[in-house]
């Protein structure tokens, strides 16, 4: 296990991201930094976010119709994913572990982890 030295950048990333329900972008988390920290390159945001991820204290949220979205609850939950404004929600399923157990009796291997996101068009973009 390789041991990380302190980072005053890595950790605001972390803040930032604990502090929102939003799901954030790289861009946002670096727009939202920059301002603190002059420095900060967006380039310096990626490393960070992959790091953080490697290490399992963010979690990366592949959503397939934009950028890659973070989150700061690495706890297994769900995504609501609209399609028409690409806004991210989090869900909380119930009878998600009936659905993993019934996998991991058919899975002709071993299930290491699981992704589940739910796609359609939000309230907001429902109602305008």
């Amino acid at each position: 296990m390789s041991v990380h030295k302190y980072s005053r950048q890595r950790e605001a990333i972390k803040s930032f991201l604990a502090g929102r329900k939003d799901h954030p972008t790289a861009d946002t988390i670096y727009t939202g930094l920059r301002e603190e920290y002059p420095s900060l390159s967006l380039g310096t945001v990626y490393r960070n976010l992959a790091l953080l991820t490697d290490m399992g204290e963010i979690a990366r949220i592949s959503t397939g119709l934009g950028p890659e979205r973070y989150d700061a609850t690495v706890a297994n939950h769900q995504h609501f994913i609209c399609t028409r404004c690409e806004r991210v929600y989090d869900v909380e399923t119930e009878g998600m572990d009936d659905l993993i157990h019934s996998a991991v009796k058919d899975c002709p291997g071993r299930i290491d982890s699981y992704t589940a996101n739910f796609y359609g068009i939000c309230r907001d973009c429902l109602d305008s």
